[in-house]
C-alpha cells in the first residue's frame, strides 16, 4: 500500500495542467448527476470549543479503479495558534476488491484545491463571458485556492477583496500581488459587489453578508462558505433575484448550503448544466451554491495517484 505525504502529493497533482484539473473536474459534476456516481450523505462532526468541522464524504464513480474516503476538517482558531484552519487526508481502495491502495496524508491540500477548482469549473460554465473585475469574499485558504485556480479559465487579473479584518485584507492583497494580480480592498461589500461581475464567497458566516439590492444584472455568485447546517453568506433577496440557481449537489446544498433556508423550484445541478441543459444569457444573474461532492475527492486522488 502507498503511502503519499503532502509534499509528494502536491508535486503530483501540480504536474497536471490546470485547464485539465479543471476539466477532470467538471466531468466529476456531471458524472454526480448524471447518475453515474454512488455518493452516499455527508458525515458531519461539529466541535464547539473551539468551533470547527469535520466532514466525512466517501464514493465511487462508475468505471473508476478507485473508491475514496475523505475525511476534512476545519479549525478556524488555528491560525492563531500557528497552525493551518483546514487539515485532513483520503484513503484510496481498490474498486473490485476493495483493498487498500494508497493513503494520501494531504493536509487539507486536496480538499482545498479540489473546492477550488469547482469554483474554476463554475465560472467557466456558468459565469459572465467576460470578467470585468473578480470579487473575493474573505481573506483565507480558500480565498487563495478560488483566485489561483481561476487563472485557468479567465485572463482577468483585476480584483477586489473584502474582508473582517482589514489587517487580513491588506496580507491577502500583498500576498496575491506578488502572484500577479491587481488587487483593492474594498470599501465595503456593498462597493464590492456593484463592481464586480464574478464574485466569490468563502467565509464561515453564519449571518448572511451579500444583500440582494447591490446585484447588478450580468452577475454570476459562487458562494462557497456555506457546507454546514447553519451557515450562510447570501440573503434570500440574492437568490430572489438570480435568474438561475445552481448546486453542486440539490441533496446536500438544500440541507447545509445555502439552500438549506429555502428551496427553489427551478434550481438545477451544476453537472446538469455542464451537459448544456440549461444555457445563461448575457444579463442574467447566477448563484452557484457549493457544499463540496464526493466525486471531486474521487477524481483528484485519481490524479494524483495516475
Amino acid at each position: 500500500m502507498e503511502i503519499l505525504k503532502k509534499e509528494k502529493i502536491v508535486q503530483r497533482f501540480y504536474a497536471v495542467s490546470n485547464k485539465d484539473q479543471v476539466e477532470a473536474i467538471a466531468k466529476a459534476f456531471v458524472s454526480y448527476s448524471d447518475g453515474s456516481a454512488n455518493i452516499p450523505p455527508v458525515g458531519h462532526l461539529k466541535m464547539d470549543t473551539p468551533p470547527g468541522d469535520v466532514h466525512i464524504k466517501y464514493g465511487a464513480i462508475k468505471g473508476n479503479s478507485n473508491y475514496v474516503i475523505k475525511i476534512a476538517s476545519g479549525f478556524y482558531e488555528n491560525p492563531s495558534l500557528g497552525l493551518p484552519s483546514s487539515n485532513g487526508m483520503m484513503l484510496a481502495f481498490n474498486s473490485n476488491t476493495g483493498q487498500p491502495n494508497s493513503i494520501l496524508l494531504d493536509e487539507g491540500f486536496l480538499t482545498d484545491v479540489r473546492t477550488g477548482l469547482a469554483g474554476a469549473v463554475c465560472a467557466k460554465y456558468v459565469g459572465p463571458k467576460t470578467v470585468t473585475q473578480i470579487g473575493i469574499v474573505g481573506t483565507g485558504i480558500q480565498s487563495r485556492f478560488q483566485l489561483r485556480c481561476l487563472k485557468a479559465v479567465t485572463n482577468c487579473i483585476k480584483v477586489k477583496v473584502w474582508g473582517r479584518d482589514s489587517k487580513k485584507a491588506l496580507a491577502y492583497k500583498t500576498e496575491m500581488e506578488t502572484e500577479g494580480y491587481s488587487v483593492e480592498v474594498a470599501r465595503d461589500l456593498a462597493d464590492l459587489v456593484k463592481t464586480c461581475n464574478l464574485i466569490v464567497t468563502t467565509t464561515p458566516a453564519t449571518e448572511p453578508l451579500i444583500r440582494g439590492e447591490w446585484i447588478l444584472p450580468g452577475t454570476h455568485i459562487t458562494a462557497v462558505g456555506s457546507d454546514t447546517p447553519g451557515k450562510r453568506e447570501l440573503e434570500k433577496g440574492v437568490l430572489e433575484k438570480a435568474d438561475h440557481i445552481i448546486a453542486d449537489s440539490v441533496s446536500q446544498c438544500t440541507t447545509q448550503g445555502e439552500l438549506q433556508y429555502e428551496a427553489y423550484a427551478d434550481m438545477i445541478e451544476l453537472g446538469d448544466w455542464i451537459a448544456g441543459k440549461r444555457k445563461r444569457k448575457e444579463f442574467d444573474i447566477t448563484v452557484c451554491d457549493l457544499t463540496g461532492v464526493a466525486v471531486q475527492d474521487i477524481v483528484i486522488a485519481n490524479m494524483v495517484l495516475g
